[in-house]
């Protein structure tokens, strides 16, 4: 495994972040997920962070939420560079310039070496804005995988 995800992250590591996903789900009916990619494709190679997060966003089905309230919490490692982009639902309330605030406090964790605490600190800090503006409903049901994708 001389895979570039784990110089950051170990197997435990992606447990831990999904059970905090898990957790976290269980008081907003916001959807978290988490993506790991390594590099850029060559055809991706003009894309910005925004753009490469946005895809992702899509093929993930993220935008297929009941009440468009999936939240992405995107790295590219190869370049170290962290997005947090929230659907339509969640950005009408909370605007990017939170989402970049958290992003920040986790780039702070990361240039300590501290990933999955970083992450982990991530998901619970969106878990509570989250769970301020959309908290879990009766029927609610957890609509996307809490599995950390890694590409």
């Amino acid at each position: 495994m001389d895979k570039l995800i784990y110089q950051y992250f170990s197997d435990d590591d992606f447990l831990r972040i999904s059970n905090k996903i898990k957790e976290t789900e269980k008081t907003t009916s916001g959807e978290i997920r988490i993506a790991v990619k390594e590099k850029k494709l060559f055809l991706e190679r003009k894309k910005n962070i925004r753009q490469l997060a946005e895809k992702e966003f899509h093929k993930l089905n993220m935008h297929a939420t009941r009440d468009k309230t999936g939240i992405l919490l995107y790295l590219l490692l190869s370049e170290r560079q962290f997005y947090i982009l929230a659907d339509s639902g969640i950005d009408k309330i909370v605007g990017q310039v939170t989402w970049d605030a958290v992003r920040d406090e986790i780039q702070l964790r990361f240039q300590n070496g501290k990933f999955c605490d970083g992450l982990i600190w991530g998901i619970e800090r969106v878990g509570k804005i989250l769970s301020e503006h959309f908290a879990i409903k009766a029927a609610d049901t957890n609509e996307l995988s809490n599995k950390i994708v890694i590409d």
